[in-house]
C-alpha cells in the first residue's frame, strides 16, 4: 500500500524557518520523485517545489526559489522541505505527492496532474 505521511507543520512567526517531512512507504524512489504542494484558504492548490533522486532533478516555483529547499533521504523513504524566511502568504496545508520519474518538465511537475499519489496534508501557518 502507498503511503505519504507529512508532518512537522505548526505556527511560526514571519521570518522563521520550518521544516517539513514527507515518509513515503510502499513504493520506490527510483520509480517516484516527490513533489511538495500548498493550498490556501479559498485558493487553488500551488506547485512548491520537486525532487527526483534518480534524476537528480530539483525544482522550485518562483515563489520559494531561494528560500525554500528540497532534500530527500533515500535510507529513510523520507522528502523534506526546509522554508527558510517564512513570509504570511506561506500559510497553507502543505501536501506531498508521488509522480512517475519518467515526467521530468519543470512546468508538468509543477501541476496536480502529474501526481498519482498524495498524502493528507500539514498545516503551516506564519503569523505577521
Amino acid at each position: 500500500e502507498v503511503q505519504l505521511v507529512e508532518s512537522g507543520g505548526r505556527l511560526v512567526q514571519a521570518g522563521g524557518s520550518l521544516r517539513l517531512s514527507c515518509a513515503a512507504s510502499g513504493f520506490s524512489f527510483d520509480d517516484y520523485g516527490i513533489g511538495w504542494f500548498r493550498q490556501a484558504p479559498g485558493k487553488e492548490r500551488e506547485g512548491v517545489s520537486y525532487i527526483s533522486s534518480v534524476a537528480g532533478n530539483t525544482y522550485y516555483a518562483d515563489s520559494v526559489k531561494g528560500r525554500f529547499t528540497i532534500s530527500s533521504d533515500n535510507a529513510k523513504n523520507t522528502v523534506y522541505l526546509q522554508m527558510t524566511s517564512l513570509r504570511p502568504e506561506d500559510t497553507a496545508v502543505y501536501f506531498c505527492a508521488a509522480a512517475p520519474v519518467y515526467i521530468v518538465a519543470r512546468s508538468i511537475l509543477l501541476l496536480e496532474s502529474a501526481y498519482d499519489y498524495w498524502g493528507q496534508g500539514t498545516q503551516v501557518t506564519v503569523s505577521s
